[in-house]
């Protein structure tokens, strides 16, 4: 049996590590000072910025799970197939990055398919994964997890269990689980990563929070959500967070712009760290370290079937 960094005692836990592959101009914070109609116009970075994270998976020898936009893989179709040659995992990120609960169902599911069907014609294998843009299956569109299960997609990591302006599922599980759907169809969530801390959920997963958070205290919070580096997290973030160089918009409010720019210049050094500090693979590799066993169902808002002991697998 493998044994975590810094440990003799506790078994290995597999992390999930996560890129959410979207450019600087497509993030909901900087969606009042630039629209979709605009993206075009904007120099694009993230086929930079995403080499440079392929580059450190390569140095610290890790595979990750990819959840591309599918606007960026329509452009640069060729990102796509470099990061699944490399043996990284493919998941979809949606087509436009708008938030789920401002579009209509049948929209929704049109987008949703055709970013699914560009990254299976990339990649040569099936697309089984999502993440919602901003995180945006809350309460107001649980419709989209019905919508997941019906095009295909076996498992997600778009619930966030915090408060949050635009998104947050507070009430719901910190720690993979089953969700039952409304068509009878089932799923697998990884939620995003949140420490229970003086009665809160506090967000660890990554991103911001990562940068704006002392890498010390990131550090504790993540391997308390993980219980003492027991339990399997998921941690993300966005090529652009590695790229200070990044034009900048400076007619965004103060607040969108302490958001997006802050600690930029840190954040591919604190990268490093932490891929040093943790054991982290595809979001797929980590679910296998631990079998969800706890079925939630949102709608109801309760566990249908208590959680098992966490069941560890061997990695040879």
């Amino acid at each position: 049996m493998l044994y975590a960094k810094d440990s003799a005692i506790v078994p290995r836990t597999l992390h999930a590590m996560t890129i959410d592959v979207e450019d600087y101009f497509h993030v909901a914070a900087l969606s009042k000072v630039v629209s979709p109609a605009q993206w075009p116009q904007q120099p694009s970075r993230v086929v930079h910025n995403t080499h440079k994270i392929l580059e450190i998976f390569a140095d610290k020898k890790i595979n990750g799970t990819f959840f591309i936009l599918g606007w960026v893989a329509e452009r640069y179709p060729h990102l796509v197939k470099e990061i699944a040659d490399l043996g990284h995992e493919i998941a979809s990120h949606g087509y436009s990055h708008q938030l789920i609960y401002g579009q209509t169902p049948a929209l929704f599911r049109a987008e949703t398919e055709r970013a699914k069907s560009i990254l299976e014609d990339l990649s040569q294998a099936p697309i089984e994964g999502y993440r919602a843009a901003s995180y945006s299956i809350t309460d107001k569109s649980l419709w989209a997890l019905d919508i997941l299960t019906e095009l295909g997609f076996t498992w997600d990591s778009s619930i966030f269990p915090i408060y949050h302006d635009n998104y947050g599922m507070p009430n719901t599980p910190n720690q993979p689980y089953r969700i039952q759907t409304r068509t009878g169809l089932a799923l697998t969530e990884f939620p995003l990563t949140a420490a229970r801390f003086s009665g809160l959920n506090i967000p660890v997963a990554g991103g911001g929070y990562f940068r704006q958070f002392p890498y010390a205290l990131f550090k504790f919070l993540f391997n308390r959500a993980s219980q003492g580096n027991r339990v399997p997290k998921v941690f993300y973030l966005h090529p652009w967070e590695v790229d200070p160089d990044q034009p900048r918009f400076h007619t965004a409010s103060w607040f969108a712009r302490f958001r997006h720019y802050t600690n930029l210049e840190r954040c591919e050094g604190r990268l490093n760290r932490l891929i040093d500090d943790f054991d982290f693979g595809t979001l797929s590799d980590s679910l296998a370290f631990f079998n969800p066993t706890e079925t939630y169902s949102p709608t109801a808002g309760v566990l249908i079937k208590q959680a098992q002991p966490l069941n560890y697998k061997e990695q040879l």
